[in-house]
């Protein structure tokens, strides 16, 4: 989507507004945006990922959607202002609207440092409707406060095991690791009944450290080939020092799901 990255009565009626077209706007994104915009990655690996190791370790050809929402809502060249989210609302619709249809480098708000990195983007006119726009600036605009719990570590490339224990045992949380593919139908159905609610990210949020790997980009971590029944998808638990404790291999129902997250619990 960009080149670069990373008053009571009418607030009230902003807000109840505002909830529907952010799960609107995060459609739209879905379908328009995400094959080129991947979903969230931690600012510790996105600093890495760009400082560190020159964008060879996530290979980003464009913002993750953390990043957009960073760049138009917090950034030094934020969109609007954050005392008026109704006039904030209108700007954000049309800067998307303006860079999205007629992408320019001097209009893009993200971080130059990176912008080499990114791939130019193709113009969106035609594309994306007059509601599509007013959804997706909700949806930037409200992306923070659903991010309310941490998001699962997407492991595309190489990851550390050790920083993975450590914050498992900081925070004394076990470790879930949920082995997904490409092409898995059963992973698709899962993700969207059961794994997109937010009752059940609290909950993993709560317990766990949450990996999503995919199996046919990388090898497990934790040694977990060596547990691995080829079956995607599956779920493994872990102890706060790495060490399995049990996998759930298969699909499952959200109240079956909500079971597994407590069972490990003590």
């Amino acid at each position: 989507m960009f080149k670069k990255p990373l008053l009571i009565i009418s607030m009230l009626c902003f807000n109840l507004f505002a909830s529907s077209e952010y799960e609107e706007g995060k459609k739209v994104f879905e379908a328009k945006c995400s094959s080129c915009h991947t979903s969230y990655v931690s600012i510790n690996k996105l600093k890495e990922n760009f400082f560190e190791k020159n964008n060879k370790l996530l290979n980003l050809k464009a913002p993750t959607v953390n990043m957009l929402a960073y760049a138009i809502m917090d950034s030094s060249k934020k969109i609007g202002d954050p005392t008026d989210p109704e006039m904030r609302q209108i700007e954000i619709e049309e800067f998307l609207k303006s860079y999205l249809e007629k992408p320019d480098i001097f209009n893009s708000i993200c971080d130059e440092h990176i912008l080499k990195f990114y791939d130019v983007k193709p113009s969106m006119k035609g594309e994306l409707s007059d509601d599509d726009y007013i959804n997706l600036s909700y949806f930037f605009m409200e992306y923070k406060e659903n991010l309310d719990i941490k998001q699962e570590i997407v492991l595309d490339s190489d990851f550390d095991e050790d920083e993975i224990i450590l914050n498992a045992q900081k925070d004394n949380k076990l470790i879930m690791v949920y082995a997904t593919s490409q092409d898995c139908y059963f992973c698709r159905k899962m993700e969207k009944n059961v794994l997109s609610y937010n009752d059940i990210k609290k909950q993993i949020d709560k317990n766990y450290i949450y990996i999503k790997v995919d199996v046919e980009k990388m090898g497990l971590p934790f040694n977990l080939v060596e547990k691995y029944k080829k079956i995607t998808p599956s779920f493994f638990v872990l102890d706060s020092d790495g060490k399995f404790i049990t996998q759930y291999p298969g699909s499952w129902t959200k109240s079956d799901f909500k079971e597994i997250l407590q069972e490990n619990i003590k």
